[in-house]
């Protein structure tokens, strides 16, 4: 079931959620990540990241690396629902395809885990600009693992 991410909420979320709201990788305060939706037995989140200068190439457009660094986020958000405490969704392989440019503004990625197993699942992402216009998909193969100390 789709639920819209509340904070005051957390003590009822996936421990990964939880983790988000209690510290927040720096990566994510870069990219200005917002989860916005969330499914947690489907393994589907739906984040906003606000890019802006800071995040372009020297041509004025979002860089392909920032794109790969969102679809990785979103990626892992995702998988990440399936989850337990003190266990983390590092990517073992990624594909990006780049559709088109991005800009300065919101942009939207949809992830979902497509295929999962014991430890190793299976994800695919969309990132869109806010006029729906879509910028780049993703695939990736990631690990669900316990947390080293």
């Amino acid at each position: 079931m789709r639920v819209s991410f509340d904070p005051a909420k957390a003590e009822n979320y996936p421990p990964s959620l939880q983790a988000v709201i209690k510290r927040q990788a720096a990566v994510g305060l870069w990219l200005n990540q917002q989860i916005l939706e969330f499914d947690a037995e489907e393994g589907w989140a739906k984040i906003a990241y606000a890019l802006g200068a800071q995040h372009f190439n020297r041509f004025g457009a979002i860089h392909g690396g920032v794109t790969a660094c969102v679809m990785d986020d979103a990626l892992a958000i995702a998988t990440g629902m399936i989850a337990q405490w003190g266990e983390i969704a590092p990517t073992l392989e990624m594909k990006v395809s780049y559709l088109n440019q991005g800009s300065a503004g919101k942009h939207i990625a949809e992830a979902r885990v497509i295929k999962r197993g014991r430890q190793i699942n299976f994800a695919e992402a969309t990132l869109m600009r806010e006029d729906g216009k879509v910028i780049a998909t993703a695939s990736a193969t990631i690990m669900i693992a316990p947390m080293k100390k």
